[in-house]
């Protein structure tokens, strides 16, 4: 009898610990982070924006890849008309335009890596605070990045990636940080 009453409360005592821990683990929640960057309007914006800078840089190197041309093509076709001097003087020109190409592609990659980092960070910084909002909103203990935590599989059902693309473009969309509302208050001022 005593065993009896023993484990009964024993029993009692660990529901509402066993209620608690299965309410916890039910509070988490993901977000494809990629997803968010891809799809909304300051993702978007910030994509077209490296893509822009990345085509300048394409074709800047492109119109050096014409001037390395020049120099190139003369050598060739005059080799054996053109005085030794001439010769040296178009060889060295057609090296300096090659390091000069090579060190232009060294300094655009990183460039290009450092606006993309950049313009990650800033929107990290702008995305932080809606996924906050959401997490206590939604009274949520966790929220995973879906596919950088390590994570094998989540429901879709925990899944708040949508949520937070709507609330994200609709937050800037009212502080006017969106590429159509930039225009308009640039008009404003």
């Amino acid at each position: 009898m005593k065993k009896l009453l023993i484990s009964i409360a024993v029993t009692a005592l660990a529901l509402p610990v066993f209620a608690q821990t299965a309410t916890t683990a039910g509070r988490l929640a993901v977000i494809d982070v990629q997803r968010v960057l891809n799809t909304s309007v300051a993702g978007k914006a910030a994509q077209e924006r490296l893509k822009k800078v990345q085509e300048d840089k394409v074709t800047r190197a492109t119109k050096m890849l014409v001037d390395i041309k020049a120099p190139d093509t003369e050598i060739n076709t005059k080799k054996l008309s053109l005085s030794e001097d001439k010769l040296a003087d178009l060889q060295k020109q057609l090296a300096d335009k090659q390091v000069a190409l090579q060190r232009f592609g060294q300094d655009a990659d990183k460039e290009l890596g450092e606006a993309r980092d950049k313009a990650l960070l800033e929107l990290e910084g702008k995305i932080k605070p809606v996924i906050d909002q959401i997490g206590k909103e939604m009274g949520l203990a966790v929220i995973f990045n879906k596919f950088e935590s390590g994570l094998v599989y989540a429901s879709d059902a925990i899944d708040i990636t949508d949520t937070v693309i709507k609330r994200f473009n609709d937050t800037m969309a009212e502080a006017g940080t969106t590429p159509a509302a930039q225009p308009a208050a640039a008009k404003k001022q």
